[in-house]
């Protein structure tokens, strides 16, 4: 018997893929659930969409599917911003998939549960979807990469850093996957929540106004990392008013502690939610850098391999 979710994500994929300007086949819109997501709740009814093309009110988390025309063998799970209010799609998240498609790679992004639409699971719910995407895309392609924006960034971030962390029970064979990627890219991300960076929407929607301190820490990226995080390519600008770029540098700085490899490029302007860029800017410069370092990272793990 197919769930009520699944139902209303079926009859709304035509709508969704619409929405991108491109008609995708049904099957690339996929539930990453096979009922009611864990703890159950939540909105119903299809997406909704703001002015700019971001999306809320997500009852069926999914992940959407870009398939290049000449594929490299290697897979991008993308999440855009928004605060955890909602997702940055037309601005972020689809232009950089067809961007990926560009350089051979086949992209996923992930509309993940958003804290404050009424779920059981509470503030668990984006990571809880950030985990299972990793886990669906790993049993579908040899190479899984993360890139995440803004609050995406965070979302990434923690995904990457916690692949033991059970943060819902098993639903089905999949989830004895280990959701370990091979590398990550975090562009101007939320890293900490921890004074004096309390301002963001990020914090207010996982921590609330009045947080602990220890409610802050546990939701900081950089309390996370060990020896064990993947390669990380950061890109921030240092006017960005939101996500300051000290976000970048304290998670830098983690990283040479603990000796994971990490690449910083720091723009001189760009403030926040550039997503590519505009052409002639110094934000427009992030994606060649990402590119020509994910090819790298690519390579490497090659000859570690052979």
């Amino acid at each position: 018997m197919i769930s009520r979710r699944r139902f209303l994500l079926a009859t709304g994929a035509t709508l969704l893929s619409v929405s991108t300007g491109k008609i995708f086949a049904r099957e690339d819109l996929i539930p990453l659930w096979p009922d009611d997501p864990p703890g159950g709740g939540g909105p119903s009814g299809n997406v909704r969409m703001t002015s700019n093309g971001s999306w809320f009110n997500i009852a069926s988390p999914a992940i959407q599917r870009f398939q290049p025309e000449n594929p490299n063998g290697a897979a991008v799970i993308i999440a855009a911003g928004g605060g955890y209010r909602w997702i940055g799609m037309s601005g972020e998240a689809w232009p950089v998939a067809r961007w990926l498609n560009k350089h051979g790679y086949t992209a996923y992004v992930l509309s993940y549960r958003l804290p404050g639409e009424g779920w059981n699971a509470g503030k668990a719910v984006a990571l809880q979807d950030a985990q299972r995407a990793i886990r669906l895309v790993r049993s579908m392609e040899r190479e899984v990469h993360l890139l995440g924006f803004s609050a995406g960034g965070h979302l990434m971030g923690m995904a990457a850093a916690r692949p033991d962390f059970a943060s819902y029970a098993p639903q089905d064979e999949l989830d004895y996957i280990v959701p370990r990627v091979d590398s990550v890219g975090l562009i101007y991300p939320v890293i900490t929540l921890e004074a004096p960076y309390e301002h963001t929407n990020t914090h207010l929607q996982l921590v609330g106004r009045n947080a602990t301190p220890a409610a802050e820490a546990n939701w900081s990226v950089q309390n996370y990392v060990t020896r064990a995080f993947p390669s990380l390519f950061i890109a921030h600008a240092e006017d960005d008013p939101i996500a300051k770029v000290q976000n970048a540098l304290i998670m830098k700085d983690t990283c040479r502690k603990f000796g994971v490899p990490v690449e910083l490029v720091t723009i001189s302007r760009g403030g926040h939610g550039f997503g590519l860029g505009k052409a002639g800017t110094p934000a427009a410069l992030w994606d060649e850098a990402y590119t020509v370092w994910l090819g790298h990272q690519r390579q490497q793990h090659h000859w570690l391999s052979v």
